[in-house]
Order: structure tokens, then sequence, then C-alpha cells
């Protein structure tokens, strides 16, 4: 075998890296929560089916065929449309991380809270209160990165590890439980009712969440050419992702659906689910506290990890490919330890806005993490738009660029696989923003239209100051 060999990803590998990248414990606690716990088991085989299979295997085909390309989509745009369009993809890229940076002191507090407590006692804490505490962690944060302490990011592979395979254990366990404990169990029904959703307001107001749990493969498109065989390796690979996160949804819901009544749905469970899954779990295998101990600590450093690293990666993706004829030249200025200076100062204004706002007109902290996992699911979603558009401007360059792999041959079904996955998602977005709530509802449509927005003031500012 050559060495050249040696060093190629085999299918299996690339499947795994993908797997510990795009899914994650919490897409079951989100996703049993808001659709009805084991119904909505059939929602996800859906998405998985008709945009998750279909958007992994175009992230392969634009990997492939830019697979020199450093600035992930925005390269991809800007070398399939031109350097306005791919700005706005890398501020669209950046700039829909600011909501997901202010979840993270949220999920940080809870987290402390359950080492120090062992209980839901951050559900009871009034919300600005709360709200204070995050924005100080948050502060926290943003004197770390701006001082580019690299530790943190093996601290967040590390963490990110654990989390995955406290994951699996958590399945294992939980269906291993009836035959090795004495645990009382709920009895799951298994007539078509108990699985089948129900197709109403709520199911398409969810969507969003669904989506936002499936996204993010983009991250492994430079792994494409690295495969011994691009052509059939990465669909290999992919294929085999779309079945490990399928029977990971559907078995992790089984097992939720054994401890939580599908009919019954604690109402804190998108805050505290997980722990008490965890603890349920030490309960069943006379473990005491054990388990959720370990995960609370493990979500902890996670949380904080992720959230110092989510000021600074997102910010350098966008200013170090960008072109400098759309962004204002102030925004270029580093500190001695490369930390864009004034983007650090954006970012402190809008999350801390994110932070303080919501806690005047959210009365409780479940409904408040309810909240910011739906404004995620509508922002985040945004960048993938780009991925399609770009796939789109690809199949229709006919030929244009070389590539070893391609998801479809036929330039006018790529193109209107493009279009369908970009129309999905859209919907998914539009229709995440409505609330019963009319706070909640304005914040659902300022947010990303805001944010959004600014990409657009921008171009001005630099054209200004260019003159």
């Amino acid at each position: 075998m050559s060495k050249d060999t040696n060093k190629k990803i085999m299918w299996y590998n690339l499947a795994f890296m993908a797997f510990s990248a795009v899914w994650g414990f919490g897409n079951i606690i989100n996703g049993f929560s808001e659709y009805g716990g084991l119904k909505v088991i059939i929602s996800w085989i859906l998405i998985f089916a008709i945009y998750f299979v279909p958007y992994t295997l175009m992230v392969g085909e634009l990997g492939s065929s830019f697979k020199d390309a450093g600035g992930g989509v925005s390269s991809w745009i800007m070398n399939t449309i031109g350097p306005k369009m791919a700005y706005f993809a890398g501020w669209t890229y950046w700039i829909v991380h600011m909501p997901y940076i202010s979840q993270k002191p949220n999920g940080t507090v809870i987290a402390a809270s359950w080492v120090i407590f062992q209980n839901n006692t951050a559900s009871h804490v009034n919300t600005i209160t709360i709200q204070i505490i995050c924005f100080i962690i948050f502060l926290f944060a943003m004197v770390i990165s701006y001082r580019g302490l690299s530790i943190l990011k093996t601290i967040s592979t590390i963490a990110g590890s654990a989390m995955f395979i406290m994951s699996l254990l958590y399945i294992l366990l939980m269906l291993a439980a009836p035959a090795i404990t004495d645990a009382k169990l709920i009895d799951i029904d298994w007539s078509v009712k108990t699985f089948l959703p129900t197709f109403d307001l709520k199911f398409f107001t969810g969507l969003s969440i669904l989506v936002f749990s499936v996204g993010g493969c983009e991250k492994l498109s430079p792994y494409v050419n690295k495969t011994n065989d691009p052509s059939k390796d990465f669909s290999k690979g992919m294929i085999t992702l779309a079945i490990m996160v399928a029977v990971c949804a559907i078995l992790g819901t089984i097992s939720m659906g054994m401890m939580f009544d599908s009919n019954n749905i604690p109402n804190d469970l998108m805050t505290n689910g997980a722990y008490y899954a965890f603890q349920k779990l030490g309960d069943y295998y006379k473990l005491g506290n054990l388990f959720v101990i370990i995960y609370a600590i493990v979500q902890l450093i996670t949380q904080f990890s992720v959230m110092v690293l989510s000021i600074d990666a997102p910010l350098r993706m966008l200013l170090d490919n960008a072109d400098a004829t759309y962004i204002p030249k102030v925004f270029f200025k580093q500190n001695k330890h490369g930390a864009y200076v004034n983007g650090h100062i954006l970012i402190l204004v809008i999350v801390s806005i994110l932070i303080i706002i919501p806690a005047f007109g959210i009365s409780n902290v479940d409904e408040l993490v309810k909240w910011l996992v739906k404004v995620n699911s509508v922002c985040m979603p945004l960048r993938y738009l780009w991925v399609f558009v770009a796939y789109i401007a690809l199949k229709k360059s006919d030929g244009k660029f070389a590539t070893k792999y391609k998801f479809v041959k036929s330039k006018n079904i790529g193109i209107l696989i493009g279009i369908w996955c970009f129309i999905f998602t859209a919907i998914a977005c539009i229709c995440g923003i409505y609330s019963d709530d009319t706070f909640q509802l304005v914040l659902n449509i300022l947010t990303p239209f805001i944010l959004v927005g600014l990409g657009i003031v921008f171009p001005y500012i630099a054209k200004l100051q260019k003159n």
C-alpha cells in the first residue's frame, strides 16, 4: 500500500466523523418535546429521506468541485456566482451565530445548576436574574476569546467527544434496562396511532427545529477528495451517516418514550430533559446521580467552550475570506493575539441585546429556553440556503468545474433538487417564526431580519469610506 493511500479516509471513518459533528443528544430531547413524544419518529424519517440525504450529497459534490477553497460556503458562492454574493453568504454564516452564542450562557447556567444541586433549581430562578448571570458569563467568554486561548479548541473537542459517547451510552443502557434492571418503565403502545404525527399548525411551525437539528454537514466538505474513491466513498459515507442519525434518533426517542409519557410531557423537558433522563438512568442502575453529574459537567464544559469558539471562529471565516470592498476597513483591525477587535465589539453589542431584551418579556426560564431553541431554529438554517444556492449555480455551470464526485449527473435534476431543498428550508424558517405569544413573535420576526439586514448596510459604509 502506498504512502498516499495510507493518508486516505475510509468511507466509514468519514461517516463517524460526520455523525459526531452533526448529531447530538439535545436533538432527541427537542424533537420529543415539540412533536408529541413518540410521534416525532415518523417526522424524523421524513426529514432524513426528503431533506437530509440530498443535502449531504449536494455538499459532497460542492466540496469535490472546490476542493482547494478554504472559505466553505462563501468560497463556493465566490466561484459560482461572484464576490458580492460570496460576501452575503459569509455574512449570513457569521451573523446567524449571534442567537446561537446568546443561547450558550443559558445552557452553561443550567448545567452548573445540575452539577451543584442535581435538580431543576435553574427553572425556578427569575428570568431577569438568570439573564444577568448569563450576561456576566458571556462577558467572561468575550475576554477569553479576545485573548485567543487556543487550548479551548482541545477542551471543546474532548468534551464534544465525551458528549457523543454519553448520548450513545444512554440509548444502549436504556434499551438494556428492561432485561437487566428492575426499573418500572412505561409500556409503549406499538400501534400506528402512537407514532402517527398530527399534521396541524404545530407540526409545520416546528419543522425549523428538525431542519436545524440535521444541518451543518458542510463542515465535512474538505474531506471529499481525501477518500479512496470520491465518486463512491463519499456518497457511501453520507448515506451511512443518514442511517446512523436515523437509527440514533429513532432508538433515542423510543428510549425517551420508555421514561416519559408521550401524552404527558413535562413542560420543562427542553430545559431539563437530558438531566432527568440521566438521573432516571442512574436510578435504574442503582448508581444514584453519577450519570447526571458526569453529563452536567461535560455539558458545562461543552457549552462554555463552544460559546468562546463561536465568538471567534465564524468571525475569522468571514473576515479572512471576505472581499474588503464590502466590509468597512475598521473591522479588519487585529490585536496582538490575532482577534478582530471591532468585530468582537459588534458581537458584544448584538449578543448583549439578545441576552437582555428577552428577560423583560418572557416570564420563566423554561419558556426562555424554548424561545432560544426556536429563534436559533429560525436563524441558523438561513446559512443552509446558501449551500443550495451554490449547488444550483454549480449545476447551471454545466461541467465548468471538474469534480471527482457527482450527486446527480443530470444538470436539470440537480437544479430541481437544489430548488426543493432551498424552498423546504425557507418554508421551515418562515413557519418557525410563528408564536402564540406576541412578544416572542415580534422577537422571532425582528431577530433574523435585523441581523441579516445589517449585512446590506456594511457594503454602503465600506463604499463611503473608500470614496
